[in-house]
């Protein structure tokens, strides 16, 4: 008596699925992929896309934000490339990125490589991350009572026989004062991720290159920085997408109520604020969301770059 015929195909499943050879938990898996991700979408194109798409067809007409709207078309970013303002706007945005990236990041590097050796590390990370929750407002006060020419650092200089010095809050060191403000603040809370992952790393890993005589520096290149690349990376891109959005810093060491900073110290964030808010003039919106469509079209092009530069193969451990 012959064998029935066997066949690969469980009963009662859909021919095209066996043909397919999708399994039950992957076909579940896109049923409830749409249901699940499309509040998400719908919330970030009421509040992200939307917004984008109306800055950008704004940046193409020439208007006050009250009377009739002028085409300008792509005029607008010809004038804006023309308006030294907004070129050392631009060239000071990429300065606290780039200079002030480089300074945190080093300066979080050797944190981390001194906190892993320590034993009261997690108090120390507390004390670093804590100026990252202080409000920008309070350093403003803080720096007009600090360095101000009667204030307690220069008070102190002169303890040491500096006689004459220098102008903290002048024009020529606003920016370089912004930039260590960004510095301090930013230092800890990088650290904080940064040390996050580096407490998952296992501590077989350290004990074995220590028995093989490796230092803490070389500990520090060949197991912290490889295991923990993922986390920097994502860093790196926090800090150029935050620092593009720098403002209160530079409109509370350099501005007044009745002026704004000077040009000098300004970032495309005050220059957008300046040309929509203008002192004394009718507000130029085709202009100021030229100039914001231009800042994120460069961070954005600067975060596909660095996550290209950045990516490595996932270390295991």
């Amino acid at each position: 008596m012959e064998e029935p015929t066997r066949t690969d195909a469980a009963p009662g499943r859909p021919e095209r699925a066996a043909r397919s050879g999708v399994g039950p938990l992957e076909r579940q898996r896109r049923r409830v992929f749409w249901p699940f991700t499309a509040p998400a979408l719908i919330v970030y194109a009421v509040l992200f896309v939307a917004p984008v798409g109306y800055a950008l067809w704004t940046s193409l007409y020439a208007w006050d934000g009250m009377g009739e709207m002028e085409w300008r078309g792509p005029r607008n970013y010809l004038l804006l490339f023309q308006d030294p303002r907004f070129r050392t706007s631009l060239f000071n945005t990429l300065e606290l990125m780039v200079v002030g990236g480089t300074i945190t990041f080093v300066l979080s590097f050797a944190l981390t490589l001194v906190l892993r050796e320590m034993r009261a590390r997690l108090f120390a990370r507390s004390v670093l991350f804590f100026p990252s929750l202080v409000n920008g407002m309070v350093f403003g006060i803080a720096a007009g009572f600090l360095f101000s020419p009667t204030g307690p650092v220069n008070q102190a200089l002169k303890v040491f026989g500096v006689t004459t010095p220098p102008k903290w809050l002048s024009t020529d060191n606003l920016l370089p004062m912004v930039l260590g403000t960004l510095v301090w603040t930013a230092t800890g809370y990088y650290t904080s991720i940064i040390m996050a992952a580096v407490d998952q790393i296992p501590d077989y890993l350290y004990e074995a290159a220590e028995l093989d005589g490796a230092g803490p520096f070389q500990r520090f290149r060949h197991i912290t920085l490889p295991c923990a690349w993922d986390v920097i990376a994502v860093c790196a891109v926090l800090w150029t997408v935050s620092s593009v959005k720098i403002f209160e810093l530079i409109l509370l060491y350099g501005g007044s109520t009745n002026a704004y900073p000077p040009v000098s110290s300004w970032n495309t964030a005050v220059y957008v604020y300046a040309e929509a808010f203008p002192q004394g003039t009718v507000p130029r919106l085709g202009t100021a969301t030229a100039a914001a469509i231009v800042s994120l079209a460069m961070v954005t092009l600067i975060t596909v770059v660095l996550r290209r530069l950045l990516r490595r193969e996932p270390v295991e451990y």
